[in-house]
């Protein structure tokens, strides 16, 4: 660092005074660089303490994605028959193509996963969360869907034969159409914890009409000329 030394001239009086030396220091660039890192540094120490940085590490993680971290454990092409999973975090898990038959995933969190061309059937996933999975490609016959969140999900191709759907939510998921028909014949019941009538989830008509309907007269009975008469003569006339 140069240092630069500027003498202030003193008159010639009749009083005494001392001379004052002014010291103006300068820096070169190469020290201002040097200034700046270090203070940068000093800084850096203070804001991101241990405690800060782990704080830190801790949201990133668990804003990994849109379903947060979860635990996404890997079981892929895995047999897994008959294993409990049952009250799990099982967020964003991978149980593509495995075979799950009458495995335990009751009131898991399956947020997210991936049950692609998976086998799981008889599987029980009575009140899971199985909002945004992928479940394509499926075998899901005979499964307890009991409550289960299945908003969002992708169903396509997959069969739910005979699965129990009472009281699911199917809001926004996405089924073939036939599947959605075939569900509709015996939908029934609300989710407890969406509140969401799983006949309405599905999209599908009148309750009344299903389940009146048979296989050989889908719209069910029609009713007679003479009941509609008699209905219309029991509506109240306001205008006599």
């Amino acid at each position: 660092m140069a240092l630069a030394a500027r003498m202030t001239p003193v008159r010639a009086t009749g009083i005494t005074r001392s001379r004052r030396v002014n010291v103006v220091a300068r820096a070169t660039p190469e020290q201002r660089v040097g200034l700046v890192a270090a203070t940068g540094a000093l800084a850096a120490a203070l804001v991101c303490s241990p405690a800060a940085m782990a704080d830190l590490n801790r949201f990133e993680y668990n804003a990994a994605t849109e379903f947060g971290a979860g635990t996404a454990l890997q079981y892929g092409e895995a047999d897994i028959d008959g294993k409990d999973f049952s009250n799990q975090d099982l967020r964003r898990s991978n149980f593509t193509a495995a075979s799950a038959k009458k495995a335990n995933f009751a009131h898991s969190n399956l947020q997210g996963a991936y049950f692609i061309k998976a086998v799981v059937f008889r599987a029980n996933f009575e009140g899971a969360n199985l909002s945004d999975t992928l479940m394509d490609r499926a075998v899901i016959n005979e499964a307890n869907l009991r409550q289960a969140n299945l908003q969002r999900a992708i169903l396509t191709r997959s069969d739910l034969g005979g699965a129990d759907i009472y009281g699911a939510d199917f809001t926004n998921a996405l089924l073939d159409k036939l599947q959605q028909q075939a569900l509709c014949r015996y939908a029934d019941g609300v989710n407890e914890s969406t509140g969401v009538a799983t006949r309405k989830s599905l999209g599908c008509g009148s309750a009344r009409r299903f389940r009146a309907s048979t296989p050989s007269n889908p719209d069910g009975p029609q009713p007679t000329e003479d009941e509609k008469d008699a209905f219309r003569a029991s509506l109240p006339k306001y205008f006599e």
